[in-house]
């Protein structure tokens, strides 16, 4: 195994313009965690275009290669989990914040941040769900728990032609669900009929502005990718003892409600932190992934790119010009 190795690296120039560009590193710059990974595939999550373009809020550091998806083989390792050949993944923790990510050939990460891939699956696969389809699957798991299945009533999904909000909608349908997709991309309704969406709204339907503490009971339950007044009226809108997740926040960050969907309606709203799950959870999660959750087919979506090509990619989602999935792969 040579030492010299490829990957994507942010950088500051002046303190203030960053530049994003493909750098021949060593490996012994790596972090000196316990398990060295070869990566063949990683996804572009929304996440890794904050920390590429310098967002000191994810990343602390720079230069940075970013990435918070990986799956691979193991090299090496110095834990007794896992053993060299090893096909594995990792999502979340540290990956690609602060820790050097998958956009690069290797990785070296604990192996408390491991998980097994089954032999069926593989890593291109794999990084087809990654974060977004692990952050989707947490919601359902959720849902799941709190009682809501398939003849509950309607599901929403908002940002639904996102990375999380596409794979939440085809998993829902799988799944028998209800599902009501909003999009303030029009021209993307059949798209989201193709995944299993029953029905297609446009976000302003879930944007109210009159300021009313309870609206009309719309959905039992909900996956969030907006935040901000979107989620402030889905809360305001939900059935009794119905739920919302929430896991983004790009149309805000502050949330604007009253107690009366809680104390009223037994409203319950769950955030979705998918990058600190615990390993017990996690696993659960992706056992359901690769077995109930597994999409018969892909029919949505999914760009290939090479890590040279990533930069560009970077750019156009963080422009909210990226539709599905895209997955890197490595090598």
């Amino acid at each position: 195994m040579g030492t010299k190795f490829k990957a994507l690296v942010s950088r500051y120039i002046d303190g203030i313009q960053v530049i994003k560009n493909i750098e021949i590193k060593d490996i012994s710059e790596l972090p000196q965690n316990d398990t060295l990974i070869k990566v063949e595939y990683s996804s572009l999550n929304y996440k890794d275009t904050l920390s590429a373009n310098g967002h000191k809020g994810i990343t602390r550091n720079y230069p940075h290669t970013p990435g918070i998806d990986a799956a691979g083989v193991i090299v090496e390792t110095k834990g007794n989990k896992f053993k060299s050949g090893d096909r594995v993944i990792v999502t979340g923790y540290d990956l690609g914040m602060n820790t050097s990510g998958g956009f690069a050939e290797y990785i070296r990460v604990p192996e408390d941040w491991i998980v097994p891939l089954p032999d069926d699956i593989s890593t291109k696969e794999a990084m087809i769900y990654g974060t977004a389809g692990f952050t989707a699957s947490t919601a359902i798991y959720e849902f799941q728990k709190h009682g809501i299945s398939a003849g509950s009533g309607k599901v929403l999904v908002t940002g639904a032609t996102g990375g999380v909000g596409t794979l939440a909608v085809a998993m829902l349908a799988k799944l028998g669900y209800q599902v009501v997709a909003s999009t303030g991309k029009a021209e993307l309704s059949d798209y989201l009929k193709k995944l299993g969406a029953s029905e297609i709204i446009h976000r302003d339907e879930v944007n109210d502005q009159t300021g009313k503490p309870l609206l009309a009971k719309k959905w039992i339950a909900s996956l969030d990718n907006v935040g901000g007044n979107t989620l402030a009226t889905i809360l305001r809108s939900t059935i009794e003892y119905g739920i919302v997740c929430n896991c983004g926040m790009v149309e805000g960050t502050v949330l604007n409600t009253n107690i009366f969907p809680f104390i009223l309606r037994g409203v319950r709203l769950v955030g979705i932190a998918s990058a600190e799950t615990p390993m017990k959870r996690r696993l659960e999660i992706w056992n359901k992934i690769f077995n109930e959750f597994r999409l018969e087919k892909y029919n949505f979506n999914i760009k290939e790119v090479s890590l040279e090509e990533l930069p560009t990619e970077i750019d156009l989602m963080a422009k909210g010009q990226q539709v599905g999935r895209i997955l890197v792969k490595i090598c």
